[in-house]
């Protein structure tokens, strides 16, 4: 092989499942994928809109790319070149930017770009992204992050991703449950579901085929794979259904995470979310009971526009009383072309900071009593092959993350452990049972 693509991914896991998938076809194509830092022909660079200062770290990412292949060709894909294709384009070195619709027909067009002052811009109407096209990261990790569901039909007034991802598809279940067999065969023993808002799964050409629990139930019958795993899930499509189903399932873990962003329903109501606080708090007291060592994860945000002291208060005590085991904390940030960013009473930038300052300790203190509540106990941790000071860690099934010395035969092996005692507040020191092979 005399070429070579190396590929970057900013922002989520459907991104990061995706940034493998186009490997995989600069692979089939002949190229061979290298590590980013070095000298490659291409450069993919993968964008998100989600998080903050996009341009900003889309232009850091491709000067980077350039330093190690100054003649290299630049590609930006993604949600923010689906956005601000123009934007991008005016970015020095940039030689290509595919919208959503094209990032996936990227070999097509990659012999016909060359180092101009005029990048090749593909960037159809979001409206015409209509096809589910599936994904899934190989090869580089102990889990493996599988697309099924893509695009949304909500219309949050804070979120960009359905002008950016289009509307909700799915991809096949059949397929779906092919796919996770072959990914089985490859030796990966855990398996996270991945989507824009995968309990909307089951639509297909705008129709309705299927539901969630349809996918979760043909899953559970997979051979081969230890675990599947959730990735994020609405709470008003988080039915008693699929909870009560995962309480009993072969394969699926007692782990969850439940986007909550405010909790104060005048907030959700601003938001236009599709929920009240009164059901988020229905479903973390029906997870509790049927799985009790079960791990919630929370999305929230601080700073929405009109959120004043008292809703920001009434978060956080709803959030301090939750049976929740940690949070990921957004700091709102205006989004063009969203009716968020056009609403009267913006929070100031210092107020924003402080009110996620209050919540990263809290979701700290959180994290901390959740994994004390495990010291003790048996579990079954799946180890990866991340290596810091001489020690290794994993996951148990309930997002316990943990850690042992370094043994190379443990990566990718599922062993019995007891959790011994919280190292920090981010990892539990375990013993590796006798018998120590789960299989």
């Amino acid at each position: 092989m005399d070429k070579k693509v190396a590929l970057y991914t900013l922002g989520c896991k459907l991104n990061f499942s995706e940034t493998s998938s186009i490997g995989r076809l600069f692979t089939d194509a002949g190229y061979e994928v290298v590590d980013f830092t070095s000298k490659a022909d291409v450069y993919v660079i993968n964008t998100c809109s989600v998080t903050d200062h996009a341009d900003r770290k889309c232009k850091k990412v491709v000067n980077q790319a350039l330093k190690y292949s100054p003649l290299a060709r630049v590609v930006i894909v993604g949600c923010y070149a689906q956005l601000k294709p123009k934007e991008i384009a005016e970015i020095p070195g940039v030689d290509m930017v595919l919208g959503a619709a094209e990032k996936f027909n990227i070999i097509e067009h990659i012999d016909e770009i060359t180092k101009t002052d005029k990048p090749l811009v593909l960037n159809a109407p979001i409206d015409e992204t209509k096809e589910f096209v599936s994904a899934f990261s190989y090869g580089d990790r102990t889990r493996t992050f599988l697309k099924v569901q893509d695009g949304c039909d909500y219309s949050c007034t804070f979120c960009t991703i359905p002008l950016a991802r289009g509307k909700s598809r799915s991809g096949k279940i059949t397929d779906i449950v092919q796919q996770a067999k072959e990914i089985a065969e490859s030796g990966v023993k855990e398996i996270v579901l991945t989507g824009v808002n995968i309990g909307d799964f089951g639509i297909r050409q705008g129709k309705r085929e299927d539901k969630f629990i349809d996918l979760v139930r043909a899953l559970d019958e997979v051979e081969g794979i230890e675990r599947f795993r959730i990735s994020s899930i609405e709470p008003n499509l988080l039915t008693d259904e699929i909870i009560k189903f995962v309480s009993q399932s072969k394969r699926f873990v007692p782990h969850f995470h439940m986007p909550l962003q405010s909790g104060s329903n005048r907030l959700l109501g601003l938001m236009r979310r599709r929920y009240r606080r009164e059901l988020y708090e229905e479903r973390v007291a029906l997870i509790k009971s049927l799985m009790p060592d079960c791990c919630i994860g929370v999305d929230v945000i601080v700073g929405f526009p009109g959120e004043t002291r008292e809703d920001f208060l009434e978060t956080y005590e709803f959030l301090n009383q939750l049976d929740i085991s940690y949070l990921h904390v957004f700091t709102y940030s205006e989004r063009e072309n969203t009716i968020a960013a056009q609403m009267e009473g913006a929070v100031p930038g210092s107020t924003r900071s402080d009110r996620s300052k209050m919540l990263h300790s809290l979701s700290e203190k959180k994290r901390r009593a959740f994994y004390e509540t495990q010291v003790g106990k048996k579990a079954d941790v799946l180890w990866e092959n991340n290596v810091k000071d001489g020690f290794m860690t994993g996951f148990s099934k309930n997002y316990v993350k943990a850690r042992t010395p370094y043994d190379p035969i443990l990566v990718n092996e599922v062993t019995s452990v007891t959790l011994d005692f919280v190292h920090s507040g981010t990892e539990v020191e375990v013993t590796l049972q006798e018998e120590t092979f789960v299989h």
